[in-house]
């Protein structure tokens, strides 16, 4: 891997962006952006509380902690703040067919930061890590079919569609990325 790490997640760079464990400093611009409508609009689809927040932010170091992957605090590298995450993750999801054992990927981004390109650098730059981490092997992402936008970046990245399935009742797209 190469790469320096700050609580046994490697940092990694992309042009405007510092990816990063997560800290316990990032967590009220975390609570901002999950509690946005934009945000949650095809992830939930509902904003989530603080309590809610919490609970996902406190699984990010439980993922590297287990996995030896997880997702990164995305910080923006002319402010230095917070604006959002992306990464791999096992999430046991009660979805057909199984995601168990495959690094998913996800990525998402308060909402000041869309529309920048942003989540295709992070995203591309997290799949050139998990390539080399996970030997070639292929990951997945579940999207939204209406995010186009998460579906363009998944495109760019080289995801491709694999099937409709449902995930909480709702369509969902599952997307696979050979290496």
């Amino acid at each position: 891997m190469g790469s320096p790490k700050a609580a046994g997640v490697p940092i990694l760079e992309t042009e405007r962006t510092i990816m990063r464990a997560h800290r316990i400093d990032d967590f009220d611009d975390y609570v901002v952006m999950w509690a946005s409508p934009v945000t949650t609009r095809f992830i939930s689809g509902k904003p989530r509380t603080r309590e809610e927040s919490w609970m996902r932010f406190l699984r990010h170091a439980g993922l590297w902690s287990l996995l030896g992957y997880g997702f990164w605090a995305v910080e923006d590298k002319a402010s230095g703040r917070f604006i959002g995450e992306a990464g791999f993750h096992d999430l046991k999801r009660d979805i057909v067919p199984s995601l168990e054992g495959i690094p998913e990927a996800g990525w998402a981004l308060a909402p000041q930061a869309h529309g920048k390109g942003l989540a295709s650098e992070v995203v591309k730059r997290a799949l050139a890590w998990g390539d080399e981490t996970f030997a070639g092997a292929r990951t997945v992402c579940i999207i939204d079919p209406e995010n186009t936008g998460s579906l363009n970046v998944a495109a760019k990245c080289g995801y491709t569609k694999v099937l409709e399935t449902t995930y909480h009742d709702g369509p969902t797209i599952l997307l696979e990325r050979l290496v």
